[in-house]
């Protein structure tokens, strides 16, 4: 178990919601709009980044209260069981104004800091169009699932885009850049690049290993292969940037480099890009690589795993081998739906809520 004594305060549609007493799996049931996935996104928020609907802090305060306008914040907070069995650790995350406040047993910390603590990982309905959507969604996605893994990757990849944006606005400059602060941009870029296309490759490599050590059935087993631009190591990209400044001041922008990787996904079996798979191959493969990468996540710290409404559109084959996966995956997992009956098979081991109207009411 990794999460417990769970509160949001002002968050959407909830103004005072408790989840106490979780278990390895826990369900959210309500009809659609009563706030299972506003739960599910503030959880989101004890990982590094912008939460699952990557909304503005703003969107998520609740306005509840009569007259309250966009200055009004919200406040999540948990209990982190840690694996050792040692002292719970308090999480916390809370909009104050216009700033995003973290803390971790009271003490103010970063953001990026809240994945030393806790791997996470989920899969909404807005994902299913992953595969058919821009090489930038599946960059973000690979991004996610590394810094998951390895929190350490978030530094490199805000460092790339940093840099990326200071040597495009060089380029696109009227005047001619100095050479040498287009040489310094880019020593940075090329150090950031070559470690973000590193983590990269790490973790597709590991995600290929683990897709091969799971079973074929029920779930579509895909193909993950990075479709890379240019360079990959910092020395190299550094030769690549100085001999391409005369292309890239032409087109006012830099061409080659990480920021142009692509996830290449088939379907094995098949040979089929994944983009021209059906709608129920796509989701078998997301689900696939989820299940994959949630086994990654719980060898290391405690970790969560999110379902939105995953299990309604499977069949009672697929539900019961989720079932069975998320059962042995050594994560907490969440799952939503607007009916327990999908669920029937895990109803005597998980934790359960009713949601209606921003209210939590355990079952």
């Amino acid at each position: 178990m990794a999460l417990d004594r769970i509160s949001l305060a002002t968050f959407r549609n909830h103004v005072d919601t408790r989840l106490d007493d979780t278990r390895q799996i826990n369900l959210l049931v309500g009809e659609n709009g009563a706030g299972k996935t506003n739960v599910l996104e503030a959880l989101s928020l004890f990982a590094p980044g912008r939460g699952l609907r990557r909304a503005g802090l703003a969107d998520m305060a609740g306005k509840h209260a009569p007259g309250a306008d966009d200055a009004q914040g919200f406040g999540v907070g948990a209990r982190l069981l840690t694996r050792d069995g040692g002292q719970p650790v308090q999480l916390g995350t809370a909009l104050r104004g216009s700033r995003r406040i973290v803390q971790v047993n009271g003490a103010e910390t970063s953001a990026v800091s809240l994945g030393e603590w806790l791997a996470m990982g989920w899969l909404t309905p807005a994902m299913d169009r992953l595969f058919a959507d821009s090489a930038g969604a599946r960059r973000r996605y690979v991004d996610r699932l590394a810094v998951a893994l390895d929190p350490v990757h978030a530094r490199p990849a805000a460092r790339y885009e940093a840099a990326l944006r200071e040597r495009n606005r060089l380029l696109s400059d009227e005047r001619e850049p100095d050479p040498a602060w287009l040489d310094s941009i880019d020593a940075q870029l090329a150090a950031a690049g070559g470690a973000l296309a590193e983590g990269r490759g790490r973790l597709v490599d590991a995600l290929v290993a683990e897709l091969a050590a799971l079973p074929t059935e029920p779930f579509a087993r895909p193909a993950l292969a990075l479709a890379t631009s240019g360079a990959r190591t910092e020395g190299d990209l550094r030769t690549q940037l100085a001999a391409n400044r005369r292309r890239d001041r032409a087109a006012q922008r830099t061409l080659m480099g990480p920021h142009r990787d692509d996830l290449l996904v088939t379907m094995e079996g098949k040979a089929m890009p994944a983009a021209e798979c059906s709608t129920g191959e796509q989701k078998a493969m997301l689900i696939a690589i989820t299940l994959a990468h949630a086994a990654l996540a719980a060898r290391g710290r405690p970790s969560l795993l999110l379902l939105d409404e995953v299990a309604a559109h499977l069949d009672p084959v697929r539900r019961e081998a989720l079932f069975a996966r998320l059962r042995d995956s050594g994560t907490q997992v969440w799952l939503t739906g607007t009916e327990i009956a999908p669920f029937e098979d895990i109803v005597g081991e998980a934790a359960i809520w009713r949601v209606a109207e921003g209210r939590a009411e355990r079952l």
